[in-house]
């Protein structure tokens, strides 16, 4: 109790201080020289790129570090979630319900993108559904915004410095303003979650608009996803994988193993198909997924899963990508 009636004492008496405002205001003052200093020396290397100064000027307009993102990216959780939990969420009746509805809708869009884009349609619905639920969200953050204030105050300052010119290069190119370039609170645009270096890379103006909007162009965004996957090696005619079943004399090794076998050799070793029915006499390079664990469901998974995970380096996303797709497109 003395401790606590000492610190309100303390406080007391600096709140009452002139000295305290005047402190507050300089480092506030102080912070706000770094971080325009920040922006001067980013817009002398926009221009060097050859980025025009008023399209530099136009996005750091009365632009201040964003305290939510501060916060977001200084407590980012920590997750732990089991593959059941992650199954139930991406794989839900809704999203599913959803994408069908989508899929027919676009159905005739979906087929001339994967015409100039040979991909699975179901693997493309399946991005698409997992990175913004099909459109519904996409971040309603300011990205200039963002990845200046990442830039400016995160460990990754290099990377999300990169990404910033990169976002001002979108700007000069004209396919955004900066008050359309919306994303989430790290960095990530519209409907497909590009990051700028990556919307550089890999998105197209699908319909000849003029520009390449993720935004809330329908084939540019679909069309931009498919170009993600042919530039990552998707290999077109194959499969993504397939649900199986294991033998029952299933060894803890062969569960474990992140080995690549031909997929006949899987079938040698006792796994069926989910319905029974022998697997296919194939040499496709296969590797076993068991997410759940030896007593959880069996995945054997072909070169094209390896195309999602460099859109999300992870196991679980892309089997939920391949699942998704499924569903929807079955």
């Amino acid at each position: 109790m003395l401790h606590c009636t000492r610190r309100r004492a303390l406080g007391m008496t600096l709140a009452a201080s002139p000295v305290l405002p005047l402190l507050l205001a300089r480092s506030a003052q102080a912070a706000d020289t770094g971080f325009e200093s920040f922006l001067a020396s980013v817009q002398a290397e926009a221009e060097r790129r050859g980025i025009a100064a008023a399209t530099v000027s136009a996005a750091f307009a009365g632009l201040s570090p964003d305290p939510k993102v501060i916060e977001l990216d200084r407590h980012q959780p920590e997750f732990t979630e089991t593959w059941a939990e992650y199954a139930t969420a991406v794989l839900s009746a809704d999203r599913i319900s959803q994408g069908r509805a989508l899929f027919a809708a676009n159905r005739d869009l979906l087929a001339r993108v994967t015409r100039s884009y040979p991909v699975s349609p179901g693997v493309v619905m399946g991005i698409w559904g997992l990175e913004s639920n099909y459109g519904g969200y996409q971040g309603g953050f300011a990205v200039v915004r963002s990845l200046a204030t990442l830039a400016y105050s995160a460990s990754r300052g290099g990377y999300f410095r990169s990404e910033l010119l990169a976002a001002l290069e979108i700007l000069g190119h004209g396919d955004v303003t900066p008050r359309n370039m919306l994303g989430s609170w790290a960095g990530a645009m519209g409907q497909p979650q590009f990051m700028p270096s990556a919307y550089l890379t890999y998105a197209v103006d699908f319909d000849g608009t003029g520009q390449r909007n993720i935004w809330s162009d329908t084939a540019d965004v679909l069309a931009s996803i498919a170009n993600y996957l042919v530039q990552s090696g998707w290999r077109a005619g194959e499969s993504w994988g397939r649900q199986v079943l294991p033998p029952a004399s299933l060894s803890p090794e062969l569960a474990a193993s992140s080995a690549t076998r031909p997929l006949v050799a899987f079938s040698r070793l006792g796994f069926l198909g989910l319905d029974g029915s022998p697997l296919p006499g194939s040499t496709i390079p296969a590797r076993l997924i068991m997410p759940g664990g030896s007593a959880g469901p069996a995945y054997l998974v072909f070169p094209n899963f390896q195309a999602i995970r460099r859109y999300n380096p992870s196991d679980f996303y892309a089997l939920g990508v391949g699942l998704l797709g499924d569903r929807v497109t079955s």
